[in-house]
């Protein structure tokens, strides 16, 4: 939901959201969704007519940064955990994670 969000980049509606999200969600399940994220200070929400229209209120890659490290911090084997994480990036993905490393390593 918080990536269908961010991806709109701006705001949107349930319906809106709704639609980007994979498989059937129903519209009510959308807006639970949206209300407890709201309750929980992730999304603002603002009233345009009849509806609202939510805004991602976090960082998206701060969030799932911090999810990656606390699953990894929980793992009773981490080494392993980040190996099998990286053997499962794509070409793409791997080839971000080294400049990032590099940058990493020339700053220090």
């Amino acid at each position: 939901m918080l990536a269908a969000l961010a991806a709109l980049g701006g705001t949107a509606g349930t319906a809106e959201l709704q639609a980007r999200l994979e498989g059937h969600s129903a519209y009510t399940t959308v807006n639970t969704i949206l209300f407890r994220l709201h309750e929980k200070g992730l999304v603002t929400r603002a009233r345009v007519g009849r509806h609202y229209r939510y805004r991602l209120a976090v960082d998206e890659s701060e969030l799932v940064a911090d999810r990656m490290h606390d699953h990894l911090r929980h793992a009773s084997d981490p080494g392993t955990a980040l190996s099998r994480f990286v053997q499962a990036l794509s070409n793409d993905e791997a080839r971000k994670l080294r400049e990032i490393l590099n940058r990493s390593g020339d700053a220090e």
